[in-house]
């Protein structure tokens, strides 16, 4: 059964009367694992587009560029998108069961931030209520506030970013652990690690934004050495 048979399925659950937060509250495990990412996605997508006060298009289009939609289930995808952008739960009742899914310290949390980082750019702007929505989830995901300074450098536009925020690491930090930390980031991002640790292929398409900007923040610290 294929991801958006699943959302499907989700959806045939709404219909009957189930909330979106109780459906989204049993996709926890294999294989209801990519759903529930996916769901994650655009639950906590459309929460964050309240952040700066409108829900655009551009923001479903940017789920669109992470996740391959077939086009046979659009209309479910834009659905369970309006669902979860009137739905009366508050966003932390979302972040706190994508938690729960994925447990404490799981890479996959941070494919997560990295996809609602890349829906809150989608207009353009970063907004500061989008910051502030983003800082929240990370700290119900437990991710430290160096781990989410380091993912906004590297998400958020910027002429020249500190190579050492990007990477997470003290300036002062001896060279050979930095070399750990870079190599250890671009190991995570390898394809076949992400699809083990259960995201979607589709959403495999964030990491090649981080994997250069990683490189680049690598490659800056290192000539700087010389």
């Amino acid at each position: 059964m294929s991801i958006w048979s699943r959302i499907s399925d989700a959806l045939s659950a709404l219909a009957k009367g189930e909330s979106l937060s109780d459906v989204f509250s049993h996709l926890r495990t294999p294989p209801e694992r990519s759903a529930g990412f996916a769901i994650a996605v655009i639950a906590l997508g459309a929460k964050m587009a309240k952040a700066d006060g409108q829900v655009t298009r551009d923001e479903v289009s940017a789920f669109r560029e992470v996740f391959t939609i077939p086009q046979s289930e659009e209309k479910n995808a834009a659905r369970l998108f309006n669902l979860a952008r009137t739905d009366v739960a508050g966003f932390e009742l979302y972040a706190q069961r994508v938690a729960a899914m994925f447990g404490p310290d799981d890479p996959a949390l941070c494919d997560l931030m990295e996809g609602l980082f890349h829906i809150a750019l989608a207009d353009g702007e970063y907004h500061p209520g989008e910051n502030a929505y983003l800082e929240e989830v990370a700290r119900i995901f437990g991710m430290p506030e160096e781990r989410f300074a380091a993912l906004r450098s590297r998400m958020v536009p910027d002429e020249h970013p500190d190579p050492y925020q990007v990477l997470g690491v003290a300036r002062d930090t001896p060279m050979a652990d930095i070399r750990k930390v870079w190599r250890n980031e671009v190991r995570e991002s390898h394809p076949d690690r992400m699809i083990a640790r259960g995201v979607p292929e589709e959403a495999i398409k964030l990491a090649e934004k981080r994997l250069i900007a990683v490189n680049r923040a690598w490659e800056e610290i290192n000539a700087g050495q010389g």
